[in-house]
This record gives C-alpha cells, structure tokens and sequence, in this order.
C-alpha cells in the first residue's frame, strides 16, 4: 500500500493537488508513481507563465526504467516551480509529497471537484 495522506487530492493520472490560498494548486507525483518508475533522473517542469488546461500534458519526468508524461490537473497558469527537483530529481522518490514540482494558479477552482479523495486514489491503484 501506497502513503497517501488524506488531505490532498490526486488525479487518475498520478499527481497529487494540495490547494493553498488564492486558488494556488501545489502539484506533485504520488508515492505510487515515483514507486512505479524507479529512480528518477530528469524532470522537465512548465515554464512559469504557461496555461494549461485541466488534463493537459505539461512536465515530464524521466527514471532509469522510463519516461512520464504529467498532466495539470487543474486550468490555469503556472506560477511557481520547484527548481530543486530540476537539480535533484531523487528527492521526488525520496519524499514524493515534499517534493512538489509545479504550482498553478487556478481559472477555475471547481474543478478539484473532479479529483479522487485518498480512498478514491487508493482504490484506483488497488485494481
């Protein structure tokens, strides 16, 4: 079983969304994500200022096993990145909800509606 803690929400496509003040979304990969890919190599985050739209492909993540596309899960612009995980992408495996890698500033909050609480997400990986 996976470290989920309960107070974020995840999407089907593995990152975790803490949201923060001012509709700041804080973005990450999940515990069972970095587990899944191995030691990571290389992450490639959005540039500060882009748009994204909720499910759009924005950074990647590279491991010694394979390469992972990730997905905003929420619309909006990127207005912070963790360039930490650029210099040191094992601190994501070493501490997957600390290591955060993007922060979006959501259009459009309402759509955390559409994300899995920790069961949800635990139940999805349990399949």
């Amino acid at each position: 079983m996976s470290n989920l803690p309960t107070d974020l929400k995840y999407a089907t496509s593995h990152e975790w969304v803490k949201q923060e003040p001012n509709n700041l979304i804080r973005v990450g990969i999940t515990d069972f994500a970095q587990q899944e890919l191995g030691d990571l190599v290389f992450v490639e985050l959005p540039l500060i200022g882009r748009n994204v739209i909720a499910q759009e492909q924005c950074a990647v993540v590279e491991s010694v096993k394979t390469a992972s596309d990730l997905f905003s899960p929420v619309s909006g612009e990127v207005v912070e990145v963790n360039a930490s995980v650029i210099d040191s992408p094992e601190s994501v495996n070493e501490d997957p909800y600390g290591a955060w890698l993007f922060c979006i500033k959501a259009h459009t909050p309402t759509e955390l509606d559409n994300l899995l609480d920790a069961a949800d997400y635990q139940a999805l990986i349990d399949q």
